[in-house]
């Protein structure tokens, strides 16, 4: 049998009624991060208002959490365990729960930290983020750098997804003029609905704050390397990990590379825990011959045992 990696989702997958599924089996998880965090994070992911669960300082616990609870019933069920670990920018905190380098309750924790952080680091309205769709790399990067040198803004990728899409981050006004010349050159363009310029220069004051907790956290050495988003590469240990998290906050993601290199590495089946099907969307894309499960339900469990 060949490799399997467990995926977690990032930002944009949270949706109102995530999660209820694992409630029944999960309930100790759910409660215990409500305690945690000093209020009802499961009322907000069943009820909502989107509104309110889509503020990065909601939607990153909500995922995390939903994330570990199909995770805890995956391996309780089919006793599968993975050989590998990758989440996509905040999900990276829900695979390194789930390999063994801090608890559920920290990652949930870690990651209500790290949302306010980040909202807190850039005032509302001055960042931006979009979506270039179906523009090389290299050019992405390029009309970039021309917007941050026109505009005398931070503008730079912060998603590399797949070849053909990635996400821009960075002051507003270039943003929006790095989509201008993007659509010169017949890219598709999408402004999007984020609070917040996401691994960028911007997050620079998240990064600190985020250094000072990660410091006072304990985070032990893997069970299985977690794929990290700053690097591409795999890691096991601890102290690494932690400085890993820390870029991260100002790095992109190089999420088609980590996933190149599982597929080096071996991996032919890629489990996405939690909720949405965004990875396995971007999967398609970067490789159509891989084996790519969606855990949403408890229900689907058994697509993974068949």
């Amino acid at each position: 049998m060949g490799k399997i990696a467990f995926l977690f989702p990032g930002q944009g997958s949270q949706t109102v009624g995530m999660g209820r599924e694992w409630l029944a089996t999960g309930a100790g998880l759910f409660a215990a991060a409500d305690a945690e965090l000093g209020f009802s994070l499961q009322e907000l992911m069943f009820h909502g208002p989107e509104e309110n669960l889509r503020l990065t300082e909601n939607a990153q616990p909500a995922l995390v959490l939903t994330g570990l609870a199909a995770f805890d019933q995956v391996t309780a069920q089919t006793g599968i365990q993975p050989d590998y670990v990758a989440g996509h920018s905040l999900g990276e905190y829900a695979a390194i729960a789930a390999a063994g380098g801090f608890s559920a309750l920290d990652a949930i924790r870690l990651v209500r930290k790290r949302g306010e952080a980040m909202r807190a680091a850039v005032p509302p309205g001055e960042g931006g983020m979009a979506a270039i769709l179906n523009l090389d790399p290299v050019e992405v990067e390029r009309v970039c750098r021309q917007a941050a040198d026109e505009t005398g803004g931070v503008c730079a990728p912060a998603n590399y997804n797949t070849a053909v899409q990635l996400v821009i981050s960075g002051h507003l006004s270039a943003v929006e003029r790095a989509m201008a010349l993007a659509k010169e050159v017949k890219a598709r363009c999408i402004l999007l609905p984020v609070s917040a310029p996401f691994h960028c220069a911007l997050m620079g004051k998240a990064a600190g704050i985020m250094a000072e907790v990660l410091a006072a956290q304990p985070i032990a050495d893997l069970v299985c390397p977690v794929i990290a988003n700053v690097t591409a590469e795999p890691l096991r240990s601890g102290q690494a990990i932690r400085t890993s998290l820390v870029e991260q906050i100002t790095a992109p993601v190089r999420w088609e590379a980590s996933m190149q290199c599982l597929l080096n590495l071996g991996v032919d089946t890629f489990v996405e825990l939690g909720t949405g099907q965004v990875l396995a969307g971007m999967m398609k894309r970067i490789d159509k011959n891989a084996r790519m499960l969606t855990i949403n339900t408890p229900a689907d469990i058994e697509k993974l045992v068949q």
